[in-house]
C-alpha cells in the first residue's frame, strides 16, 4: 500500500499525524507508518480495508523518506494566485483552470531532479499538495474535508521552454522527477492560511500565503469532482504563487509550507 487510513473502529479525529512512506536502509523494503516522537511506527493494511498500528518501529537514521503517496493521477491548477497570473500577463480564471501531470513524476525529498536533455529552461514552483482519501464525485465544497487524507509540500517542476512552445502542458510537466513531494502527509491541517515559500540555494524566491489563492483547496476539489471522479490516493496541486523561477545545474531547491515541513531536492543534468 502507498498510504493509509485510520484504524478500523478507532477514532483519531483532530489528532495531527505525519504519515510517511519510507525505505528500510538495511533491507531495501518499502514500508508505511507514522512519526511517533523520534521514531517511525509501522502500520499494516490498505486504503481499501483499514490499517492497523504495530509495535514495530524504525529510527529515522535507519530509513530514507519516500514520496508520501503514489498517485494514480495528478491534477494541477494553473494561475491560482492573482500576482502569479499578473506576472505572466494572464487574466484571472473565471473558474479553476486545471491540467494533468503524469503520475510517474513523483519523487521524495532528497531525490535528484533530473534535467532532461530536451529541456533548455527548468523552472520550480512551490505548491500545496492534497491527497484524496476516498472516491469523490459531485462533492460540495463544504463536504470536501471528509475526502482529504492529508496535505504535503510539492514542487511543480516545469520545462519552461517547452511550455511556451507547445499548446498543451502534459509533456513540459511530466518528465521523470518533475514532482517532488514530502516529507510526509499531515492529516489534520487547516489549509486556508498557511505560509508557502521556496528557496534556491538558501535564497528566498517565493513567499506567500494560501489565503492568497483565488480558489481555495475545498473549492478546487469540489470543482474537479464535478467534472470527473477522483479516487483514493489521487494528488491535487493547488497552484504556485508569484516568484516561480528558473533553476541551474547543481541548484538546491527547498519548498516549505507552514504546518507541514519542507522538502529539498538538487538539480542534476541527465
Amino acid at each position: 500500500p502507498s498510504f493509509f487510513l485510520r484504524e478500523k473502529n478507532a477514532d483519531y479525529g483532530g489528532v495531527k499525524m505525519k504519515c510517511v512512506r519510507f525505505e528500510d536502509l538495511r533491507t531495501g523494503n518499502k514500508r508505511i507508518g507514522f512519526i511517533d516522537g523520534d521514531v517511525i511506527r509501522c502500520v499494516y493494511g490498505s486504503l481499501e480495508t483499514y490499517w492497523q498500528i504495530t509495535d514495530e518501529t524504525f529510527a529515522m537514521r535507519d530509513v530514507r523518506l519516500l514520496a508520501p503517496c503514489v498517485p494514480k493521477q495528478i491534477i494541477c491548477v494553473s494561475f491560482n494566485y492573482q500576482k502569479h497570473a499578473a506576472e505572466f500577463g494572464v487574466e484571472i480564471p473565471r473558474e479553476p483552470s486545471i491540467f494533468s501531470k503524469a503520475a510517474h513524476t513523483v519523487v521524495g525529498t532528497g531525490a535528484d531532479i533530473i534535467w532532461p536533455k530536451q529541456v533548455q529552461e527548468l523552472a520550480f514552483g512551490a505548491e500545496l499538495g492534497i491527497v484524496v482519501k476516498k472516491r469523490m464525485k459531485n462533492v460540495k465544497a463544504e463536504d470536501v474535508p471528509k475526502y482529504i487524507l492529508g496535505y504535503t509540500c510539492a514542487n511543480d517542476v516545469t520545462a519552461r521552454d517547452l511550455q511556451r512552445k507547445e499548446r498543451q502542458w502534459l509533456r513540459c510537466k511530466s518528465f521523470d522527477t518533475f514532482c517532488p513531494l514530502g516529507p510526509w502527509l499531515e492529516t489534520e491541517l487547516d489549509p486556508s492560511d498557511l505560509s508557502i515559500r521556496s528557496y534556491v540555494n538558501g535564497v528566498l524566491k517565493q513567499d506567500a500565503r494560501t489565503s492568497n489563492m483565488i480558489y481555495n483547496p475545498y473549492e478546487i476539489l469540489s470543482y474537479i469532482s464535478q467534472s470527473f471522479t477522483l479516487d483514493a490516493g489521487d494528488l491535487i496541486l493547488t497552484g504556485t504563487p508569484v516568484g516561480a523561477g528558473l533553476l541551474n545545474e547543481g541548484d538546491e531547491i527547498t519548498i516549505e509550507i507552514e504546518g507541514i515541513g519542507k522538502i529539498t531536492n538538487r538539480v542534476v543534468m541527465e
